[in-house]
């Protein structure tokens, strides 16, 4: 799924445009034990509630595709009798009416997922209508041809509330807090099948994950059956950083690495209206290191340095092995952070036989909030002079 198809789901779970069917919740403590259950039409709940469920939803449908939203294809093994996908697939066509298969749900889900505190499964049943699409883009309800039945899944943490102190309207008074057991937005989630090229896909699903640098591996192939997982977002920038240092060698210096973010940075820009992420491939990054000024000599190795490092069929989300956002610049003692389109002020050069970063002053210079003064060349006059002796 790309962007588009994913912000049109998301744009569902409003009260005015609401197809969401029925619902199902699971809530499990600590001890994986199932403490409680829900199971309703959701048009059945209190208005309140219901908004509160389409935050969850919202929420577990956001995020950056590639880094939070994983799309995981189902291996032909998965799709069989007894498979996981088959299973999925069973799930969303009883419509969540099955209590035996929503039980199995569950009991996959707590044999599977490593989370060592109480949470809360909430699974849904949604039929969208798909509205045909004019030539300028624009919908057209009374033109639907398509029905997409899926299912979505939101695991949520549930925690005690804080202890404190509160207001007691009844009693007048300030009191001890009572603390109670509260819902939180979700950490994991999936959407079965996928929304591609706005029609049904069952040999696919779309998986997120709150913290990109934790995929749960063990769970998506277990709970799944999904055997090739992306690189988490942390993976891919340790993996693309290892391969530059190891192509680059001893020409390993700020330059060449400020033009490689340089480059990144720019195509980032030119794709960000995009409905894919820009992902890089064995010869996209070829490309970019020899746009970046890297030499040839560094880069007759580099497809085997590539396989050796990331492995042939692997890609990199150019989100998340550059930052539009600022350049690091680290050493043992001292961090810099610089806007990327002002990492040409920064340069190493060597003054008394050691190598230095150089860091050109234009304006003034803040050192914790307060202005300092900025030092004068010894030639340059300190515009105080007056002629006198």
């Amino acid at each position: 799924m790309n962007k588009k198809e994913v912000a049109e789901i998301r744009r569902q779970y409003t009260p005015e445009r609401c197809t969401i069917t029925r619902i199902c919740g699971c809530y499990i403590d600590a001890e994986k034990n199932i403490k409680t259950e829900l199971k309703d039409a959701f048009l059945a709940l209190p208005e309140d509630d219901a908004f509160k469920y389409f935050t969850i939803f919202k929420k577990t449908l956001s995020g950056t595709l590639g880094r939070n939203l994983l799309n995981l294809d189902f291996p032909l093994e998965e799709e069989k009798e007894g498979g996981a996908q088959e299973f999925l697939l069973k799930l969303r066509d009883s419509q969540l009416k099955d209590d035996d298969l929503i039980h199995g749900f569950y009991t996959k889900i707590i044999d599977t997922y490593n989370y060592p505190e109480n949470y809360y499964i909430i699974l849904i049943h949604v039929s969208y209508d798909v509205p045909g699409k004019a030539s300028d883009g624009m919908e057209m309800y009374d033109a639907s041809d398509n029905v997409y039945s899926y299912i979505l899944c939101s695991i949520c943490p549930v925690h005690l509330s804080k202890p404190g102190l509160g207001y007691n309207p009844e009693k007048n008074c300030i009191e001890n807090r009572t603390q109670d057991w509260v819902v939180d937005q979700p950490i994991t989630g999936f959407l079965f099948p996928c929304f591609n090229d706005r029609y049904t896909d069952i040999h696919s699903m779309l998986y997120y994950t709150k913290n990109a640098a934790d995929l749960q591996e063990d769970f998506i192939q277990k709970m799944f059956g999904c055997r090739h997982i992306p690189l988490s977002a942390d993976d891919q920038k340790e993996t693309f950083n290892t391969l530059i240092s190891d192509t680059l060698g001893e020409d390993c210096d700020y330059d060449v690495i400020r033009n490689i973010h340089e480059t990144l940075n720019t195509r980032l820009e030119e794709f960000k209206d995009e409905p894919e992420p820009l992902e890089l491939g064995k010869q996209e990054v070829r490309r970019l290191l020899e746009d970046s000024g890297v030499p040839d000599e560094r880069l007759e190795e580099f497809d085997q340095r590539y396989d050796d490092c990331a492995g042939e069929k692997t890609s990199f989300l150019a989100a998340n092995i550059t930052s539009t956002k600022r350049l690091n610049i680290e050493t043992p003692d001292v961090v810099i952070q610089v806007k990327p389109e002002s990492a040409s002020l920064v340069e190493t050069r060597f003054i008394d036989g050691r190598q230095c970063l150089v860091i050109a002053v234009n304006e003034h210079v803040e050192v914790n909030g307060v202005n300092v003064r900025i030092l004068q060349s010894p030639d340059e006059p300190d515009g105080n002079d007056d002629g006198t002796m």
